[in-house]
């Protein structure tokens, strides 16, 4: 039997800005997604504080240390600068992997920057 798990989180992530023009996805900085595990083209579930909203994206890489979080295409609609977004991707396990399974969290303050973590 295969359980679906939090794999990674990022919480409280400040939209930076929206491109409706680009193809699609959500642009994020290399090092947070670095730090959660993320990885490029990876999808992810993305609820919006200030809406309600809830989409499925992908992943791709932004300038490491810019704090970007850009939503990209149809999910430009979803949101706007400013809003908080919780980023979340997941992963298939096992039974037997998981009692000792933590998912990597980074909950972050002003500018996108870390302020707390967790299973990391």
């Amino acid at each position: 039997m295969q359980v679906q798990l939090l794999k990674s989180k990022i919480h409280r992530a400040e939209v930076t800005g929206a491109s409706l023009q680009y193809e699609g996805s959500m642009t994020i900085a290399r090092d947070l997604m670095e730090k959660v595990g993320l990885l490029p083209y990876e999808r992810i579930l993305c609820s919006n504080l200030a809406n309600g909203q809830r989409f499925e994206t992908y992943v791709i890489a932004g300038e490491q240390g810019s704090g970007a979080i850009v939503l990209n295409g149809a999910t430009a609609h979803l949101g706007k600068k400013g809003d908080r977004l919780t980023i979340m991707s997941f992963a298939s396990l096992t039974a037997a992997d998981i009692p000792t399974w933590q998912p990597q969290v980074i909950v972050l303050g002003p500018d996108n920057s870390i302020i707390n973590e967790r299973g990391i």
